[in-house]
C-alpha cells in the first residue's frame, strides 16, 4: 500500500497520533470485524480468486497513488450511481468505464497531474438488483483502487438496500463495508451497523472530515454523526448520502437550460430529515454531495448559524451507457478562494478512434451550468454564492438527402416500411389504407386499426423526419392511455413475419422523436413496435415473467427508456434490452441486433449499457399472430398506443454491423 507523500506506511499520520485514535468518539473501530464476519469463508475464497482476475486484467495502465497532501490546489472526485453498470441477475455487467475512471483518480492523484486528486467518494446505487454476484463485480473493480492504496469512500444507496441503517448483514456490507478499509490510512471507522463511515484525508496542509452515510439513516446512526463533528470541532466536514437534493428543473426539457444554475435543486423529504438532524445545527459542514436524483443541480443554503451549505446533487445514470461511470471533479484553490467544478467521463475520453461514437463524444466533457461551475469560498469567512455557470455546448446534426428505397432493402430484409408517400402532412391517415413493405415480401402494415371515440387526428401524415433517415417523412401517433385513445397498424394476417422465429440472428431498426407533450401519466410503456400473442399462451414461465405481456415489444418506460423485452426460443422467460432516458423533440435511430447467441440494443450506432451479455438468447417466439407499429396489447387488449413520430422501419433476417444500419451513408 502506498502512503501519501512517500511516508512510511507504517508510521503515524503526520499529525503524530494513530488515524483511529485521532476521532475521538468511542465505538469508532470494530463494526467491520462484526460485518466481515458475515462474509462465509468460501464467499471470501471466491472473492479473492476474482479479485485477482480482475486485477491482472486491470493494472494495465495504472499510475502512482501519490497525492501532495500540503499543496494549497488538490482535487475531491465523485462518482455519482453507477448501478447499469451492474445488473448480474439480467446478466449485464459492464465495468469497464469504471475501471478506467479508477485508473484516471489514480493516475490524476499527484501534483504534477494538475488535479492532485486526493480523495474518491461514491455516492450509492452500486448495482442495480443488490445481488451478491453484482456485489462481486463491483469488489473486483474497487480492487483497483485497493491495489494502489488510493482513499475513498463508499455508501449505500436504494437499490444497494433497503429499508434503513439497522437492516442487518447485506451483500453490501459483505463486499463494501467497513473492512474493506481496514488498512486505508484515511478510514477513522463507521458506527455500530457498518453502513455510517467516517474518513479524514489530509489536503491543503490540513485535515477534513468526509461522512459517507447510508442511504437511510436511523436516529442512532444520527446520533453517531453528530457525537463526531462534536467531538472534531476543528474539522471542516463533507457530508455525502445517496440522497439529500432533487432538481427542481422541469426534467420534460432537453438539452438543460439552466434557468438559476446557482439553486435548482431543493431537499426532497428525506432530505429535509437529513438537514433537521444533522446539516442545520453542524456549522462545520460546508458541502453536501448525493445522487439518486437527476438532473443534476445545486442550491445554496442557510444553516442554523447563518452561514451558508452549499447541497449539490450529481447523477448521470439517465445518460448513455448508464452514465459510463462519470467523475464530477472538485478542485479546491485554497490560494483563489475557490473550488472549480467539471464534470467528464474518463471512459469516453480513453476510447481510441476505432471505438469513438457520437454518444459517447458527447458525454467526454460536460458544460453546462450544473456540471461546469465555480464556488467562490471563503475558508476562513465560510461560503458566499456560487458563480456564473458556463455555457452550453451544442451540436447540430447534418440532413442527408433522401435515399431510394431499392438500396435500403439489403439482403436479408423481411419488412421495410416508410411513410414519405402518403398524404399532405398533417393530414389523417384514411381507413383502409395499407402502408406497403417495399421488400417485396409482403409484410404489408394492411390493417388500420383506431380506438373507438378517438378524434380524426389520431394518425396522420408528417413531413418530419430524422437527419439520417431514408425517407424523408413520418407517422405522427397521437395516442394515449387515460382515456385510450389513437390508432396503430398491424400486419396482416396472413403476413409471413407472423411466422418467423430468426433462429439466425435479426436486426430491427426504428426511427422515432417523442414530442414535448409526452407524459408518464399518459405515454409509459408504449410500443412502437409488438407482436400480439402472450407470453402465458406461448407456455413461458420463470424470472421476470409477466404471462399476460406480449411476447416481443419494442417499448418506452415511464422516463422515456427504450426497452426491448422479448421471450427467445431458446428459454422460458425474457431476455431484456435497456437504453438511457431519451429527450424529447429529437429524432433517435434505434436498433435491436441478435447474431444468434446474444441481443444488444443500439441508439444512433453506439450500444447501450444494459445488455444481457452473459445471457444465451436464441430466436424469437411466435404465435402466428400480427405484428403491430404503434399498438401494445396486454392480456390480449389493446392497452396503449405511441405517442410520437415514428420513421423508417426495417427488419431483416440477420445480425448487422453497425455500418450497415440505416443511419449509415
Amino acid at each position: 500500500m502506498c502512503s501519501p507523500a512517500g511516508e512510511d506506511p507504517s508510521s503515524p499520520p503526520s499529525n503524530g497520533q494513530n488515524r483511529r485514535a485521532f476521532l475521538r468518539t468511542a465505538g469508532l473501530a470494530g463494526a467491520g470485524a462484526a460485518a466481515f464476519g458475515a462474509m462465509t469463508a468460501g464467499q471470501a475464497s471466491a472473492a479473492s480468486a476474482a479479485s485477482a482476475a480482475s486485477l491482472s486484467s486491470s493494472r494495465t495502465g495504472l499510475g502512482t497513488w501519490n497525492p501532495d497532501p500540503d499543496s494549497p490546489r488538490f482535487t475531491l472526485a465523485v462518482m455519482p450511481d453507477t448501478q447499469f453498470l451492474y445488473w448480474g441477475s439480467q446478466g449485464s455487467v459492464n465495468p469497464e468505464p469504471q475501471e478506467e475512471s479508477f485508473r484516471y483518480v489514480i493516475a490524476n492523484s499527484g501534483s504534477e497531474s494538475g488535479n492532485n486528486i486526493v480523495f474518491m467518494s461514491h455516492l450509492g446505487d452500486l448495482t442495480e438488483d443488490a445481488e451478491a454476484s453484482s456485489f462481486q463485480y463491483v469488489s473486483q473493480a474497487f480492487d483497483i483502487l485497493d491495489s494502489q492504496g488510493v482513499a475513498y469512500s463508499v455508501l449505500a444507496g436504494n437499490h444497494d438496500v433497503s429499508g434503513d441503517d439497522t437492516r442487518g448483514t447485506t451483500p453490501y456490507l459483505q463486499t463494501m463495508g467497513p473492512q474493506r478499509f481496514k488498512k486505508s490510512p484515511t478510514f477513522a471507522g463507521s458506527d455500530s451497523t457498518g453502513y455510517n463511515t467516517a474518513h479524514v484525508f489530509r489536503a491543503g496542509g490540513r485535515e477534513w472530515l468526509l461522512l459517507a452515510m447510508d442511504w437511510r439513516t436511523s436516529s442512532g446512526g444520527f446520533a453517531w454523526a453528530n457525537q463526531l463533528i462534536a467531538d472534531n470541532p476543528g474539522l471542516p466536514v463533507i457530508l455525502t448520502t445517496h440522497e439529500i437534493a432533487g432538481s427542481t428543473y422541469d426534467d420534460n426539457v432537453y438539452p438543460y437550460q439552466a434557468g438559476d444554475p446557482d439553486n435548482d435543486a431543493g431537499l426532497s423529504s428525506y432530505g429535509q430529515t437529513v438537514w433537521d438532524n444533522l446539516v442545520n445545527e453542524n456549522d462545520q459542514v460546508f458541502l453536501t454531495l448525493n445522487g439518486h436524483y437527476w438532473p443534476p443541480g445545486r442550491a445554496t443554503l442557510q444553516n442554523a448559524a447563518g452561514n451558508d451549505v452549499n447541497v449539490h446533487i450529481t447523477n448521470y445514470q439517465n445518460r448513455y451507457f448508464g452514465g459510463a461511470a462519470m467523475l464530477r471533479l472538485y478542485h479546491f484553490d485554497l490560494t483563489r478562494n475557490t473550488i472549480d467544478v467539471e464534470t467528464l467521463s474518463p471512459w469516453a475520453l480513453s476510447r481510441p478512434p476505432e471505438q469513438h461514437n457520437v454518444l459517447a463524444a458527447q458525454e467526454a466533457r460536460l458544460t453546462t451550468g450544473v456540471d461546469r461551475f465555480s464556488v467562490p469560498l471563503d475558508f476562513e469567512r465560510r461560503l458566499i454564492a456560487p458563480a456564473t455557470a458556463i455555457g452550453l455546448a451544442t451540436t447540430t446534426a447534418l440532413m442527408k438527402p433522401a435515399r431510394p428505397a431499392g438500396p435500403v432493402v439489403i439482403p436479408g430484409t423481411l419488412a421495410y416500411w416508410r411513410f414519405d408517400n402518403g398524404g399532405a402532412d398533417g393530414t389523417p391517415v384514411a381507413a383502409g389504407t395499407t402502408i406497403r413493405d417495399l421488400s417485396g415480401h409482403g409484410n404489408d402494415l394492411s390493417t388500420l386499426v383506431t380506438v373507438p371515440g378517438s378524434p380524426s387526428t389520431a394518425l396522420t401524415w408528417s413531413g418530419d423526419y430524422a437527419p439520417s433517415q431514408p425517407g424523408h417523412g413520418s407517422l405522427y401517433f397521437d395516442g394515449g392511455q387515460n382515456p385510450l385513445q389513437g390508432a396503430y397498424f398491424t400486419t396482416g394476417a396472413n403476413a409471413p413475419l407472423n411466422t418467423e422465429t430468426f433462429p439466425d440472428g435479426f436486426t430491427f431498426e426504428v426511427f422515432v422523436n417523442i414530442p414535448l407533450d409526452w407524459n408518464s401519466d399518459d405515454n409509459s410503456w408504449m410500443a412502437v413496435l409488438s407482436r400480439w400473442g402472450e407470453s402465458g399462451q406461448a407456455g413461458k414461465s420463470g424470472s421476470n415473467t409477466d404471462p399476460n405481456e406480449p411476447i416481443c415489444t419494442f417499448s418506452f418506460s415511464g422516463d422515456r427508456e427504450p426497452q426491448w423485452n422479448a421471450y427467445p426460443l431458446n428459454l422460458t422467460y425474457p431476455t431484456t434490452n435497456w437504453g438511457q432516458g431519451l429527450p424529447e423533440n429529437t429524432w433517435w435511430h434505434l436498433a435491436v441486433v441478435n447474431d444468434g447467441k446474444h441481443t444488444v440494443l443500439y441508439i444512433e450506432g453506439c450500444p447501450t449499457v444494459d445488455n444481457p451479455t452473459l445471457l444465451a438468447s436464441n430466436g424469437l417466439t411466435q404465435l402466428g399472430l400480427p405484428w403491430a407499429l404503434g399498438g401494445y396489447e396486454y392480456g390480449g387488449v389493446i392497452n396503449q398506443i405511441f405517442h410520437g413520430w415514428v420513421g423508417d422501419v426495417r427488419i431483416v433476417n440477420r445480425p448487422l454491423p453497425v455500418d450497415e444500419f440505416m443511419i449509415a451513408r
